[in-house]
């Protein structure tokens, strides 16, 4: 595999980055790149399919990640009538330093947003409904109540619909993690985000073993529901630790893996390191999959909602 190469940015000389932790303005002074590859560069969210689901979401007083999060993959999933919901309100407690979703003190909870996700799901016909949050770190279950109600919700309004939650680490708590599980989702998803060195830097609010013990109680306590996990790439981690993060991920029961390139949303949001190759992620999924994984999901505009209605039953 070739050396691992930093990106050439349009300004000359502009090669070196302040090592910041998280967001900041620190980041600000090195440029985005705007040379994106060939294999980076998707379409606009537009056509009438996007608008109705962005009507619906609006109406229903909803959140969704693909918006939240700027997810490149938002008019290939709406196009065919998917959506990642967000619950919890749209700020998170934490400042991660690769995210989009804003940050600060979050409004009090919307306990009505349940049945309203499940109004959602149910209009939208969907065969598949992923619910994923923003952390709230400031509630003592860290939303793993609401979780649980949103489940109940979609089951009750739509029951034909498999559901997959993407929960944050809810502070390493096992017994709101319990409250989750208790609901039976078809697929509990918690991403580990990055190799364990850069954690101080990516998401100086986490921690690396915390987030491997949310994905080993899963399988500990519900061992034939589906565990998901995923990383993303190109924040200066190497070939060995990705690796190494991926066999760790493997190694509490992690069924099902997605990697993705990093994508910087903003000037204030941490560079990007370099680019990886879409021969580089057919390399990365062949290797997990030796690893004993079900599925590997890996290429360049991979998300953990790519293609999750495929991951059901994998």
């Amino acid at each position: 595999m070739a050396e691992l190469a930093p990106i050439a940015f349009e300004i000359p000389g502009e090669v070196e980055r302040p090592r910041s932790r998280g967001r900041g303005a620190p980041n600000v002074s090195v440029p985005i790149d705007r040379a994106r590859p060939d294999w980076l560069k998707v379409r606009l969210p537009t056509g009438p399919q996007v608008e109705t689901l962005r009507q619906l979401m609006r109406s229903k007083e909803l959140h969704t990640v693909c918006e939240e999060a700027r997810c490149p993959n938002l008019t290939e999933c709406w196009s065919a009538g998917t959506a990642t919901f967000m619950i919890l309100g749209d700020t998170c407690t934490r400042s991660c330093g690769f995210c989009a979703v804003k940050t600060g003190r979050p409004m009090e909870l919307d306990l009505e947003e349940p049945a309203r996700v499940g109004e959602a799901v149910a209009r939208m016909g969907l065969g598949h409904a992923v619910v994923t949050s923003v952390n709230r770190d400031e509630l003592e279950d860290g939303g793993a109540a609401i979780f649980a109600q949103t489940i109940r919700e979609i089951r009750r309004q739509s029951p034909r619909t498999t559901i997959e939650v993407l929960i944050p680490d809810l502070r390493g708590v096992v017994e709101a993690l319990d409250v989750v599980l208790a609901e039976r989702p078809e697929i509990l998803n918690h991403n580990t985000e990055t190799v364990p060195r850069l954690y101080g830097r990516v998401r100086p609010q986490a921690v690396y073993e915390r987030s491997l013990a949310v994905l080993r109680h899963t399988k500990e306590t519900a061992p034939t529901l589906t565990c998901k996990s995923g990383i993303m790439v190109g924040l200066g981690e190497s070939h060995a630790e990705v690796l190494a993060t991926m066999r760790d991920i493997r190694a509490q029961g992690t069924d099902i893996l997605t990697i993705g390139q990093y994508l910087r949303p903003s000037p204030v949001h941490l560079p990007i390191e370099r680019y990886w190759t879409p021969d580089e992620f057919a390399e990365l999924r062949n290797e997990g999959m030796a690893m004993g994984y079900r599925h590997v999901e890996s290429g360049p505009l991979v998300r953990s909602s790519y293609h999750a209605e495929r991951h059901v039953g994998v």
